[in-house]
């Protein structure tokens, strides 16, 4: 018996492609549990199997001392004494006790194990394979609805992906059996199976979509300097390259607008802003007040502070429903921005003159 159980694990090894001193370990500290329990012992139980000899072998420990309280776990020294003259108190003295019917023991045993190893072994083979996926974007079929939360299978793995009320695009409408894109933004485990977190309203999800669709950006050609997004409505991303004869902009944009349009349609219609970076934060603020256009821009290095002035007829445009234009322009180039009216200022120098 103990040969056929031995050739089942050469058997595993062969077909899975595990190796076999894998389970050995566990499958010891597990037939010493089944032992144990078989036997309703206490004692100190050690298995050891051995596959080169097609043996499996079972160890009682017990303690040498002057008076047994314990006779599973203790020995008195007059009757080890018996086995090993040299013996005294303290010593640990084993002795094989190896049943007729371990081998009906260890199939059991085996099974269990062996099927727990795989499954940590698939578990450890996903999480693998998703790590390193992160941060990327991939394929998902929509799987379940909830209030708070998406559940998807992600391709080809068929593994569930977990997307958060924070991670979806508000107002995005998810229907059962969906194919969809989804940013994986990290991976944690638990005592069930490593959970995938996705996401469609991280900025990285936009920026992962630019390089998919526009070659100069995935080939580095293009830069994108940073993004910063309100997920289904805005987002604005500075872009920029080193060669002067690269139109970063228009790479992005491309031939009329088909692949920023790609990206918006991706996006359900969210407006994307594609500003040239610059070095220059004057210049680089009335860039990022896009689609407004600034007069004049003043900054105050002291309080990284910048007034943006625009015609009146832009004001509504600069500042933004609920003035996210402004506050996005404030976010990407991490300076307060204040936008005013031209007639403010002219009305101000009239005082002034006044």
């Amino acid at each position: 018996m103990n040969k056929d159980f031995f050739a089942a694990l050469d058997e595993l090894e062969r077909v899975r492609r595990i190796d076999k001193n894998e389970f050995i370990a566990s499958l010891e500290a597990g037939l010493a549990s089944a032992y144990k329990k078989e036997n309703a012992t206490s004692a100190a139980i050690e298995v050891k199997l051995y596959p080169e000899q097609n043996k499996i072998r079972v160890f009682a420990f017990r303690t040498i001392v002057d008076e047994v309280t314990d006779e599973e776990k203790e020995i008195s020294l007059e009757e080890a004494k018996k086995i090993k003259p040299s013996y005294k108190v303290g010593d640990t003295i084993s002795q094989e006790i190896t049943p007729k019917n371990l081998s009906r023991i260890a199939v059991q045993t085996a099974r269990q194990v062996i099927m727990q190893r795989l499954t940590d072994i698939k578990k450890e083979q996903v999480y693998d394979e998703m790590n390193e996926k992160s941060g990327e974007i991939v394929n998902a079929i929509v799987r379940k609805v909830e209030p708070n939360s998406v559940y998807v299978e992600i391709l080809p793995t068929q593994m569930e992906g977990i997307m958060p009320i924070s991670e979806q695009i508000r107002n995005e409408k998810y229907n059962i059996g969906e194919m969809i894109k989804v940013l994986v933004r990290r991976i944690t485990t638990n005592n069930r199976s490593p959970q995938v977190i996705v996401s469609r309203a991280h900025p990285d999800f936009v920026r992962r979509l630019f390089e998919l669709d526009v070659p100069e950006v995935k080939s580095g050609l293009v830069q994108i300097k940073k993004i910063v997004r309100e997920a289904g409505f805005r987002t604005k991303i500075a872009v920029y390259s080193d060669d002067p004869n690269v139109d970063a902009v228009g790479s992005c944009i491309g031939p009329r607008g088909s692949r920023i349009n790609v990206i918006v349609q991706e996006l359900n219609g969210e407006r994307i802003d594609v500003i040239n970076w610059c070095a220059d934060p004057l210049e680089f603020i009335a860039r990022a007040i896009s689609p407004a256009k600034a007069v004049q821009v003043h900054v105050n290095d002291d309080e990284h502070s910048a007034r943006v002035i625009v015609n009146d007829n832009m004001l509504s445009l600069a500042i933004g429903r609920e003035g996210q234009n402004a506050r996005l322009a404030a976010k990407l180039t991490e300076w307060k921005i204040d936008v005013k009216p031209y007639s403010s200022i002219l009305e101000f120098m009239d005082e002034q003159e006044g």
